[in-house]
């Protein structure tokens, strides 16, 4: 059996066995080398696994996760959803659309699918519930909804793609990704608003309007964050780095100062949790780095983008099913491991195509978005299930609807990348040929 075939079956298999996602990588890797090069170049494990994170703008990802978590506990979602409910009112279908719009606006501060769904999640159920919602379709709404955290900035999962796509400007990426991130949202919408109206949910006398003037002062600090953040990025005031460390900054003095919602000892807990979460995320990057050396030194990566091209010469044909393998990719990895396994293949198809390599990564992660929420392991809606405590097969039937509809949104894009291009184009960042 020839090497690469040893590589990639060792690290299916392993996967199939339930071995962790970093693990797998790391076997893989191993097994590529002791194939198909010499077992001398076991030598090159501790430096590829350091190379692999020893790179700055990874500094941003653990800081974003503390960020979501803060922002998670703080308070924040439950002033955002009192502002929405302001401005929506009580009507067939309002808390649905409140339940998305504060769902876009939190991902503009967690960059965390999962993140933001816990945050809305523990606010909005109890409220839909008690206004005649299904809990199925509520849990499959809101985990839809949270998947956009990866389109709109700042998304963890656009920062990995930029340092494993080299030459890829991150603040170009952070912008291609808002307008594809608000369409997404916007296409749950009507899927939502039209159900509610249907089965007649949430009547519009059933709550009173909270005051208008006083949710919105309540909300003016969690509305500043992404303001903050993304107007930081744009003036050149400070790196996406950096931005990270002052939305940690701004959020602790937001918690702690402002809602009155977390104390010290809630810093330290936090703390804690975020190292955990960001410690996982390191350890699939860094054994992911031997993964990637073995299957490019192999040449692996390079028979696999062949046998992909060998499918067809279309470029259209080709980009239609490398969205339906990251799709089910989707539905079975995170959006880390993901980049982490196929960028690899994937770079040498968006060479010979010469896709727009900003326009190919929403691509990328509007794909992914739909996967967090597709079952059978769809990571946003197991987060919202528990919360609601139902079992995630009862919200297939719901959860299809809204696949099905920002599945249009994803074809929006791909038919035309302007929707993504124009704002990073306009901004003056470089965004290539499109």
């Amino acid at each position: 059996m020839s090497p690469d075939l040893l590589m990639i079956g060792s690290f299916l298999l392993a996967l199939l066995l339930g071995v962790p996602v970093a693990f797998s990588l790391g076997l893989g890797g191993v097994v590529g080398i002791l194939s198909g090069l010499s077992p001398d170049m076991l030598a090159t494990l501790g430096t590829n696994t350091y190379n692999s994170v020893a790179k700055y703008p990874l500094i941003a990802i653990p800081l974003f996760i503390l960020t979501g978590l803060i922002f998670e506990r703080a308070g924040v979602a439950a002033s955002l959803v009192r502002f929405a409910q302001a401005l929506i009112g009580p009507r067939h279908g309002g808390l649905a659309v409140v339940a998305i719009l504060v769902c876009l606006i939190m991902g503009g501060m967690s960059g965390s699918g999962p993140a933001d769904a816990a945050a809305v999640a523990m606010v909005m159920l109890p409220s839909m519930r008690k206004a005649g919602y299904p809990q199925p379709f509520s849990a499959a709404l809101i985990a839809a909804s949270s998947s956009t955290a990866i389109l709109i900035p700042p998304s963890i999962a656009l920062i990995l793609y930029s340092i494993v796509v080299p030459g890829v400007d991150l603040r170009a990426l952070f912008a291609a990704g808002l307008f594809p991130g608000i369409l997404a949202g916007m296409s749950l919408l009507v899927p939502a608003w039209l159900l509610s109206r249907h089965y007649g949910w949430e009547s519009p006398d059933a709550s009173e309007r909270p005051p208008l003037l006083q949710s919105f002062r309540e909300a003016i600090p969690a509305l500043f964050a992404p303001v903050l953040i993304l107007g930081g990025l744009r003036s050149g005031l400070f790196t996406p780095t950096e931005a990270a460390v002052v939305a940690v900054t701004y959020g602790v003095i937001v918690g702690v100062v402002v809602y009155r919602k977390l104390g010290w000892r809630d810093i330290a807990s936090l703390l804690n949790d975020a190292a955990v979460t960001s410690g996982i995320v390191m350890l699939i990057i860094a054994l992911a780095g031997i993964f990637a050396w073995a299957g490019t030194t192999l040449g692996t990566f390079r028979h696999l983008a062949d046998a992909l091209l060998s499918l067809s010469d279309n470029g259209w044909v080709l980009l239609g099913l490398v969205m339906v393998l990251v799709l089910i990719a989707g539905m079975l990895l995170d959006a880390i491991s993901i980049y982490l396994i196929l960028i690899p293949i994937l770079l040498p198809l968006m060479q010979h195509f010469q896709w727009n390599p900003v326009w190919f990564g929403i691509l990328l992660a509007m794909n992914i978005a739909i996967g967090q929420f597709t079952p059978p392991v769809a990571v946003n809606l197991m987060v919202t299930t528990r919360i609601a405590n139902i079992r995630l097969e009862q919200t297939l039937g719901w959860a299809l609807v809204f696949i099905a509809a920002m599945s249009v949104s994803l074809l929006l894009v791909m038919l035309i990348p302007g929707i993504a291009l124009w704002l990073p184009d306009k901004l003056g960042y470089v965004v290539g040929d499109w």
